[in-house]
């Protein structure tokens, strides 16, 4: 099943999460390009993906939405790189990123006024995905939007794929996602510095912490460190983490003390 129109989508950065779109984008119809830092062009090659080299080239080749699908932490300097000036038309540009008020605010400030803002984040990832899209979260905020058809074209490479399509601000998203996402993260990396493997006698509880670490750890330590440095609301999570297992090993210890004074 295809969407209503073919799109040229470009995309800055062109590692797992990047190739994992482009592979749903292509079997849609759409014509993709890529640049990044790395030299992706024999694997561009193979998918039929015109990669370039040199980013004015890039943005010179009149992509309808321009993709940045580049990690949270390099994502400035990136951004701020680009040669903005080869840029033939007004273009989409649009992020993936898991944390949204940063990329906000740098496409606003860095992108030229007549470039359209659409911040997006797929809640989910090759793994959760690998079966399909359908009923998992897409997340958008249509932050600076001037051509509607162009955007509309964009989102429904997502809701052609039976995706949850769920529009909410920037902030709104960083806020419940330091509560879920991050938190879920931090666990994990809890349980892996604790180095928490199966026993014979695991309940299914422990089982499902054990999957929170495994796939928690498979993420980079990158993408976990963006999540907290870039969402302003992470913080107070990880403080609110720490009050409350202090204030568990206060209670324990507490009962301790009263039961051997029994």
């Amino acid at each position: 099943m295809s969407s209503t129109k073919s799109l040229r989508i470009g995309m800055i950065g062109f590692g797992p999460f990047a190739q994992f779109l482009a592979k749903t984008m292509i079997r849609q119809g759409h014509i993709i390009t890529a640049t990044s830092r790395s030299d992706y062009t024999h694997l561009c090659s193979q998918l039929g993906i015109s990669f370039f080299r040199d980013a004015s080239a890039f943005l010179e080749s009149g992509n309808d939405v321009i993709l940045l699908t580049t990690s949270i932490l390099s994502l400035s300097q990136v951004i701020k790189a680009l040669p903005l000036e080869s840029l033939k038309q007004p273009t989409l540009f649009v992020d993936v990123l898991s944390v949204k008020e940063h990329p906000r605010d740098l496409m606003l400030q860095v992108l030229p006024h007549d470039s359209d803002v659409l911040c997006t984040h797929p809640m989910f990832g090759p793994e959760s995905g690998k079966d399909g899209w359908k009923d998992l979260p897409l997340m958008f905020d249509k932050v600076r939007i001037r051509n509607e058809a162009a955007c509309s074209d964009f989102l429904q490479v997502f809701a052609t794929e039976g995706c949850k399509m769920m529009e909410m601000s920037c902030e709104e998203h960083d806020e419940f996602s330091a509560r879920s996402q991050f938190l879920t993260h931090t666990v994990g990396r809890v349980l892996a510095e604790m180095e928490v493997e199966p026993t014979p006698i695991d309940t299914k509880g422990f089982q499902k912490l054990v999957q929170v670490k495994e796939s928690t750890s498979r993420d980079s330590f990158d993408l976990f460190s963006g999540l907290f440095v870039h969402n302003r609301f992470a913080q107070q999570q990880l403080r609110n983490l720490e009050l409350a297992l202090a204030s568990i090993k206060q209670r324990l210890e507490s009962r301790s003390e009263e039961l051997e004074q029994s």
